[in-house]
């Protein structure tokens, strides 16, 4: 990836990340040939004022009334700590429970033929909300946009829940993809906002390891709702979940600083801010893209062309400027996620069509395989969170690439004879440790390198170069399985999964994981680049 974006230093930077002019801002940044260096010069002093006091007032309350020794369980932090966990699970256990309710809610609304659409909506519109939450959140705080988000995603399950038509459910998970979106960005602004630079590791921590019981009982609960009650339960009594994480949040969040509002800080500015268009732009394009990579004819090369003439520059503007050059610093971090998210996710989608077509396992064999995956990731959060190896932030990240490379190169060894399909789980349990030290560790270092009012949008970059990872290699994945003779397996039942089976070729499997290994590889290549220069 060499695409990069120019320096631009006769105007203003999107405030935060250094992802482009703004002509918007109050505040003019230029960026060093680091990319992560700036040179404010004021425009409006009531303004810089304003986030100078601010500034100075969050750090005041991350460490007021704390002593060395609090934790994020002590008195200090201990609310808003379950809050966050709370939210986190409730995340966590919608997309494990929904993923497997899905099938059963397509075929009912007669709507197989636009399944995919259904976590594209998702998708596309959370990659929109990550922009705007990171706008809403540098301009007024993250309050706003967290219960926003929050309200957003109760509704667009209850609008699945009560969907009667495809069209209808697909328009359900957009809206809960705007929630995901939204509250995802403005949690990490609330953790750079109430806890001390010491604590943060440990609640990153938290944001793993509240993955883990979701992730195991999420499937089951899922499938035993949808067989017993349906399918319309699982998004309908979701919501009634959300008002536990409200309860228990409310109080610490009304402690946070009050961000003062500047004279750009309406909604009207918020939506229009250069920022929140370019990632309107690309949410549009990747609808397109998906669209005419679901219809093969000739007519649709033109949605598709106008896919790509709207992704391309979007994302080379929505990233830190230096992204895709691994430009020391923040650049660099914002690239390792993307690359690390985007080969995991890609080579995760393939292993339990692999062994099920190629090793006969049931997908409920296949599915457990990655289980450990699941739960080693959340060790290796806990492990990067330990205080003495703060020194080694950054060689915990490229510890971690080079493990999920290593992972993903054992995993296709189940596709040789007398080698045991059981090798897919011990993979994946070092895989996900990995990943692990990786995701959390590079939450750390952005809020590490992040001033307090570019948080949000940084926050934003980070969590969109997670997503464009994993749309990318996961379309690179499945262009390389079908070029190299895989088959593809309907949504209509066991006959179609054998019929699969007898299309499908290892060699599709082993291009997939062998360019995923390649990925990871490339990704733990960018850690030498993760300190800023001079630091």
């Amino acid at each position: 990836m060499t695409a990069d974006r120019p320096h631009d230093t006769d105007t203003g930077a999107d405030v935060g990340s250094g992802a482009g002019a703004d002509t918007d801002a109050d505040t003019t940044y230029v960026a060093t040939d680091a990319d992560t260096t700036y040179v404010a010069t004021a425009t409006d002093t009531t303004y810089v004022a304003t986030a100078t006091d601010t500034a100075t007032e969050i750090d005041a309350h991350a460490h007021a009334g704390a002593t060395t020794t609090d934790g994020v369980l002590s008195r200090t932090h201990r609310a808003l700590t379950l809050g966050i966990i709370s939210v986190v699970s409730l995340v966590a256990f919608e997309a494990s429970a929904v993923n497997t309710a899905m099938p059963v809610a397509a075929r009912a609304l007669d709507g197989i033929g636009s399944y995919a659409f259904a976590f594209s909506a998702f998708f596309t519109a959370s990659l929109f909300a990550m922009a705007l939450s990171g706008e809403w959140s540098d301009r007024r705080g993250p309050l706003a946009p967290l219960f926003t988000g929050i309200a957003a995603f109760g509704a667009g399950l209850l609008i699945a829940g009560g969907a009667r038509t495809m069209g209808m459910f697909i328009a359900g998970r957009g809206v809960q993809g705007i929630g995901g979106g939204l509250v995802v960005v403005s949690l990490y602004v609330v953790v750079g906002r109430a806890y001390p630079e010491r604590l943060r590791p440990s609640i990153m921590a938290s944001f793993s390891a509240a993955w883990v019981v979701p992730v195991i009982v999420g499937p089951l609960v899922a499938g035993t709702v949808t067989e017993q009650l349906g399918w319309r339960w699982v998004f309908l009594s979701i919501p009634v979940l959300i008002l536990l994480p409200l309860a228990v949040m409310l109080p610490a969040l009304r402690k946070l600083p009050r961000t003062q509002p500047g004279a750009r800080a309406g909604v009207r500015h918020v939506l229009g801010s250069r920022r929140c268009l370019l990632a309107l732009a690309v949410a549009v394009g990747a609808c397109l893209v998906q669209y005419a990579g679901q219809h093969p004819t000739w007519l649709a090369l033109l949605p598709a062309a106008a896919g790509l003439a709207l992704l391309a520059p979007g994302i080379v503007r929505l990233l830190p400027r230096g992204t895709f050059r691994a430009a020391r610093g923040l650049p660099a971090v914002v690239l390792m996620r993307g690359l690390a998210a985007g080969a995991m996710v890609a080579a995760e989608s393939f292993i339990p069509l692999m062994l099920v077509t190629q090793r006969g396992l049931s997908a409920t064999l296949a599915g457990l395989s990655l289980t450990g995956g699941g739960l080693t990731w959340a060790l290796g959060s806990y492990v990067q969170s330990r205080p003495r190896l703060e020194p080694y932030r950054e060689r915990l990240m490229g510890l971690g690439m080079v493990l999920l490379a290593a992972a993903i190169v054992m995993v296709p060894l189940a596709l040789i004879d007398g080698v045991p399909a059981g090798i897919v789980a011990v993979a994946w349990t070092v895989g996900g440790f990995g990943m692990g030290l990786n995701i959390s560790s590079g939450g750390v270092l952005l809020l590490k390198l992040s001033r307090p009012e570019e948080a949000g949008s940084n926050s934003a970059s980070l969590q969109m170069s997670d997503a464009l990872g994993n749309v990318t290699f996961v379309g690179i994945g499945g262009v390389l399985f079908v070029a190299f003779g895989g088959g593809s397996i309907a949504a209509n039942g066991p006959a179609a999964t054998t019929a699969a089976a007898s299309a499908s070729h290892p060699a599709a499997f082993a291009a997939v994981f062998a360019a995923m290994a390649v990925v990871a590889a490339v990704g733990a290549g960018v850690a030498g680049r993760l300190r800023p220069k001079g630091a």
